[in-house]
């Protein structure tokens, strides 16, 4: 097997709305790690790829086990899988990279793959904007809030986050493009890249939206989209990025 690609993709939101239809879209999340396993060297998932996760010390949510079985089919076969946190699974600790060989990130990453220079994040909290969920990020990762949370039984700890999470989902993201001067996102890339001019491509979720927008003439901002409506994905080919849909 020739593994060459680089595949990403970014919110799944597995649980939302409810376990009946999350099932039915991981289903096809299944489907389409199963299409790319024979090529596909890495897979860098940029965040909330469930709607909420919370690892307590012998408990982790109920569900979700067709696509933790496929990731650990995928690194079992040599193919690399990173997970970037996002605002919905931000508090992901050691389970999956003990269970299921991932890696898991808490900050955006940098790579170099053939040349190129990928920077790599889920999004949340950079940029101007979004400042109320700035601070409650803050609040989210503080290490005594966390603890504090784990002292609630699960049966009601996962309702309540369960509730947030639909909230923060719903009023966090836009579906339509905002335009270049609105898109924080689109202007943490240009602002960056001002003094990291060997970037070659930022690859993002969040906004729920795929984007392919030049940044510079060697310097392109992606947007992964998400499962929920677009079942969208980004793959790298050894010296291009593009946006691609899962059909099936």
């Amino acid at each position: 097997m020739n593994k060459t690609k680089i595949y990403f993709a970014s919110d799944f939101h597995l649980g939302v709305p409810n376990m009946k239809e999350s099932r039915i879209r991981e289903k096809k999340i299944v489907s389409w790690l199963d299409s790319i396993k024979n090529d596909a060297k890495s897979v860098y998932l940029l965040g909330d790829i469930f709607d909420f996760w919370f690892e307590y010390k012998k408990v982790v949510p109920k569900g979700f086990v067709r696509i933790l079985g496929k990731f650990a089919e995928l690194t079992d076969n040599g193919t690399n899988i990173h997970i970037i946190v996002g605002n919905h699974d931000l508090w992901m600790k050691d389970y999956l990279e003990e269970e299921c060989n991932i890696k898991i990130y808490h900050d955006p990453i940098k790579i170099k793959e053939n040349n190129k220079t990928i920077f790599i994040g889920h999004g949340d909290g950079l940029g101007p904007g979004e400042k109320s969920f700035k601070l409650i990020k803050k609040i989210f990762i503080n290490r005594t809030c966390q603890w504090l949370f784990s002292l609630l039984h699960p049966n009601t700890s996962l309702k309540l986050a369960h509730f947030w999470s639909r909230r923060s989902r719903l009023k966090g993201t836009t579906p339509d493009y905002l335009g270049s001067e609105k898109e924080y996102l689109e202007q943490f890339c240009r602002e960056h890249y001002i003094k990291n001019t060997e970037i070659n491509f930022y690859l993002f979720g969040h906004r729920h939206l795929p984007l392919d927008i030049k940044i510079a003439d060697d310097c392109r901002y992606i947007n992964t989209g998400d499962w929920i409506n677009h079942f969208s994905y980004a793959v790298f080919d050894k010296e291009n990025i593009e946006l691609q849909y899962f059909v099936k």
